[in-house]
């Protein structure tokens, strides 16, 4: 009985918004029970990888975690639950693949299509040809030598071996070292570069048809064993007709060691994939926690839901995914009535371009003017984003207050990154001090890059990216055939999604909203007085 009326009593608590307050520790109190004593976290992540495995977007199992996600949302009882279209493209997966060494012996490779190439005819069978062709301007040195070959298309190298430890955790010192302010380099992406690599791609596949080659195949950036299998031709009309895979680094190399005897190696290689083209559009999935106050405004914490297919996607992203769906799950089970909004987002197309969140800018924050040259129009979105000027604010331009984004593995969070927001620094240094004994307490004015905040960063938004342990993310899981759920630390990520749960109560709660940094604008030259390099 006693134990009923604690809890009703922290429900009630919870319920109301507190204004007195920065950190509401007793509703703190209420996430940190529900999230390490009840949590389904890890059940989540389960169902996200072991059932329904790697989510590369508009994919049959894409479409699977799009549905189920959404269920979920409902089963916990949230509001407005709703899948969001943007264009996209085609649907991939595979059906089955191999290679196989026939020649001077033989030997099973480790290999994976690359993503969005076509199938093999069957089996097909031939010798090999190192052909590093890394541009245009390599086609001739290579034009009559590939007719009835298998390419290898990347430089072979000596490989390499590692310095550190694979996993690893934050020390005191690196944290420390991340609390210091970097200057922004405003740099503008190098438009010709975007131009001439833009169909780099087509102009290869053609080059290759044209010669008579029978597949090409690439060496994986990483040693171990480990493949990828990444690729980008996605958008409709744009499909390959030569079938590409990639081999595991030691496998490729073995290889190129062998052409360049007298027993030239010849291979056996199997692709069968599918395309999906029902729909070419693909879903982020939203949802809400209501505001009480009846306001537009909402604060925001948001992952990818989508993943390549070498395994199943667990660290990179169904780590976040779960967290934010568990944060979702711990607030709505404790009867949370925020001030405002709380909304869940999982993105899509994070993997092809970020293009899930950007899409949500673009449509309900913030666009930016349309590019004047008739080439760089041509272009996706997201290659010539931040080179147009100026940036144009939206109706629900200042309806999101915050935004929170996970996406570093499953690594316990260690801090935040305030993207070099001075005013809100000393507000999250604040939230995080009841997260100490956990491992939480660095705020970084460092910027962060390369997930879903990104954009919203670009037009103003506060977006931020938590600090998290690095594990192994980078040195072996990140986009690898590895990355399963073995590799996921249970009691990290139940302590994410109570840092997560806890910083969105307060963002949503706060009496105003989180400071703001000025609306970019087209920046000047760090250095004017700089020559240009040659």
């Amino acid at each position: 009985m006693s134990r009923l009326l604690a809890f009703v009593s922290v429900a009630a608590l919870l319920a109301t918004p507190v204004a007195a307050q920065s950190v509401d520790r007793v509703a703190v109190n209420g996430i940190i029970d529900q999230g390490l004593n009840h949590s389904q976290v890890m059940q989540t992540a389960a169902y996200l990888t072991d059932r329904i495995g790697g989510r590369m977007t508009n994919s049959p199992q894409m479409r699977e975690a799009e549905r189920w996600s959404q269920q979920q949302f409902r089963d916990w009882g949230l509001s407005n639950v709703r899948a969001e279209g943007f264009e996209f493209g085609r649907g991939w997966s595979i059906v089955r693949s191999s290679a196989r060494m026939t020649a001077p012996r033989p030997l099973d490779l480790r290999a994976i299509p690359v993503a969005w190439t076509p199938s093999t005819n069957g089996t097909i069978s031939g010798g090999v040809i190192v052909a590093p062709i890394s541009k245009v301007e390599d086609f001739d040195k290579w034009r009559g030598k590939l007719a009835g070959r298998i390419v290898m298309l990347s430089r072979p190298d000596t490989g390499s071996e590692p310095t550190e430890p694979a996993f690893r955790r934050w020390t005191d010192a690196e944290l420390r070292d991340r609390n210091t302010y970097v200057q922004p380099q405003y740099s503008p992406v190098a438009i010709e570069r975007q131009l001439k690599t833009a169909d780099f791609a087509a102009k290869l596949d053609a080059f290759l048809v044209e010669q008579g080659a029978l597949a090409w195949v690439r060496m994986s950036q990483r040693d171990g064993g480990l493949l990828h299998g990444t690729g980008y031709t996605y958008q409709v009309g744009a499909t390959p007709k030569l079938a590409g895979m990639e081999l595991a680094a030691e496998d490729y190399r073995r290889l190129a060691r062998l052409a360049l005897t007298d027993a030239p190696p010849t291979l056996e290689l199997t692709s069968e994939v599918r395309f999906h083209d029902e729909d070419v559009n693909a879903y982020n999935i939203l949802a809400d926690i209501p505001g009480s106050s009846g306001g537009r405004e909402y604060v925001m914490a948001g992952a990818h839901l989508d993943s390549w297919v070498a395994s199943d996607g667990a660290q990179d992203n169904a780590a976040g995914s779960a967290v934010v769906m568990e944060a979702a799950r711990i607030l709505k089970q404790l009867g949370v009535r925020p001030k405002r909004t709380i909304r869940f987002a999982l993105w899509n197309g994070e993997e092809q371009g970020i293009l899930g969140s950007l899409a949500y800018v673009d449509r309900h924050l913030a666009t930016r003017a349309p590019a004047t040259d008739p080439a760089l129009a041509a272009l996706p979105n997201n290659r010539t984003w931040r080179n147009r000027w100026p940036v144009q604010p939206r109706a629900g331009y200042g309806d999101l207050v915050a935004y929170f984004n996970i996406d570093n593995g499953s690594g316990k969070i260690r801090g935040v990154n305030a993207e070099g927001n001075v005013a809100a620094a000393p507000i999250f240094q604040e939230w995080l001090a009841p997260f100490a004994s956990m491992g939480a307490t660095t705020v970084s004015l460092r910027p962060s890059g390369g997930t879903d905040h990104v954009y919203m960063q670009t037009v103003g938004i506060p977006g931020y990216q938590f600090i998290q342990d690095p594990l192994d993310y980078s040195a072996r899981i990140h986009h690898t055939s590895i990355d399963s759920y073995d590799h996921l630390k249970a009691e990290d990520m139940r302590q994410a999604a109570v840092i997560l749960a806890s910083f969105l109560l307060n963002a949503a709660n706060r009496d105003e909203p989180l400071p703001r940094m000025p609306l970019p604008t087209q920046p000047t030259p760090s250095d004017p007085f700089e020559y240009p390099a040659d």
